[in-house]
């Protein structure tokens, strides 16, 4: 929902869940990455079942249920392990991924 919720702020219509925004959004590789990309990771389900908002220089926003919303580190241990990919949210004329 976090992500859905920001991009929503932007006018941009995303599905609700990680797997949903990974099908759809476009591939990017580590060396593309830019700040506003979504960042998946494989956590309590095989596959993209966490999302986050990738913020430049190996961080990345992230909602956890219990510290809130917080600035995370890639490197960190626990998010290097479940790395899934990122992917870049391109839009139409209509403010919809695409």
């Amino acid at each position: 929902g976090f992500t859905m919720y920001v991009y929503s702020q932007l006018g941009i219509s995303l599905p609700h869940g990680a797997s949903d925004q990974y099908a759809l959004c476009t591939p990017v590789t580590t060396a593309e990455r830019a700040p506003g990309d979504l960042v998946f990771f494989t956590t309590y389900e095989p596959g993209a079942s966490h999302v986050g908002i990738y913020a430049g220089n190996g961080l990345f926003w992230s909602a956890t249920s219990s510290k809130g919303v917080r600035l995370c580190s890639l490197s960190e241990p626990y998010w290097r392990s479940r790395y899934y990919g990122a992917k870049r949210v391109l839009v139409s004329g209509d403010r919809s991924y695409r």
